[in-house]
């Protein structure tokens, strides 16, 4: 997402660089939609795969009901989309069949058996191998794979954000479904990188996050420094530490976190090598318990698409 959209300028060139790194490192798994730059990623990753799309499991995304200026603020799951926003993702990636087809959030007004029931048609026709949900409550999860087999749940977890514990991890175990950890690393902040929404480019969404402004940002970055120190005494950062908390969780979870540098595409493939005792764990979650991080997760506007 972020070599498209949301986190200030990138250069093409540079992104297409760390794909073929991922790639040459063992990494083969690329999340986009087609909502990250109203298509350019998907655009971005077909130019990067042009000559390597069997080394690569390629997952994308539908729902946002994109317009001329951004993303826009409607989600659809009518079946007449569905299968529209299939053939375009399809055109701009290049290829003939996604390997991994989320509804990027739940549309309330379509019953979740009409959206997925028209996803499982793509399956039948062979333009989609696997379907997904993302940021799906228990009960949708459970409704949906009855339709069809919901072979990955994408949701928010992290050291910051622990709710998918109450019951979307427990419902996932059960039902079979990988779960898949989009921003693992809090948008960046968990690298203690990040002092102050004005340290980031005019055009970064994160500025206007709750997390990252007022009160809430000097309480999470007293939570970020407590991580740090013990991520020092592991010999690893900040980073690495809250990735090796999410590989030790479960076989299951699937972290991904995005990168636009190389060197950190490195840090981060340097974390599956870290195992964390028992005592670690224990610290980690002392530290970062549920509900630790101060502020929601995205503005009040966009809560309501959560856990639908």
């Amino acid at each position: 997402m972020g070599m498209s959209d949301f986190y200030g300028p990138a250069d093409d060139a540079t992104s297409i660089a760390v794909i073929h790194g991922a790639l040459d490192r063992g990494l083969n798994f690329f999340d986009t939609a087609d909502a990250y730059g109203r298509g350019s990623n998907e655009e971005l990753l077909a130019r990067a795969l042009a000559d390597r799309r069997d080394r690569a499991i390629i997952a994308t995304k539908f729902a946002f009901v994109r317009d001329a200026q951004g993303v826009g603020g409607r989600i659809s799951g009518r079946p007449e989309y569905v299968r529209s926003a299939c053939d375009a993702s399809l055109q701009r990636l290049g290829i003939e069949t996604i390997d991994l087809y989320y509804q990027h959030r739940v549309d309330p007004e379509v019953p979740i058996e009409d959206t997925v029931g028209a996803m499982a048609d793509l399956v039948h026709q062979g333009k989609v191998r696997y379907l997904g949900l993302s940021e799906a409550s228990p009960a949708t999860i459970r409704r949906a794979h009855a339709v069809h087999p919901i072979s990955a749940l994408q949701t928010e977890y992290s050291l910051w954000s622990r709710d998918p514990e109450q019951e979307l991890l427990a419902t996932c175990k059960e039902l079979g479904i990988a779960f898949v950890a989009y921003s693992p690393l809090g948008r960046g902040f968990l690298t203690g990188a990040i002092s102050s929404p004005e340290a980031l480019a005019p055009t970064d969404f994160r500025r206007a996050q709750p997390r990252f402004t007022g009160d809430n940002l000097a309480h999470n970055r007293a939570l970020v420094a407590r991580l740090a120190e013990r991520a020092a005494l592991r010999g690893c950062t900040p980073a690495q530490l809250a990735l090796a908390w999410l590989l030790a969780r479960a076989p299951y979870i699937i972290p991904i976190p995005g990168t636009r540098k190389l060197e950190r595409l490195n840090e981060n493939i340097a974390a599956t090598a870290i195992e964390l005792t028992a005592e670690d764990l224990a610290t980690i979650d002392a530290i970062a318990p549920r509900g630790a991080a101060a502020g929601t997760r995205y503005p009040a506007d966009r809560m309501g698409w959560l856990d639908r």
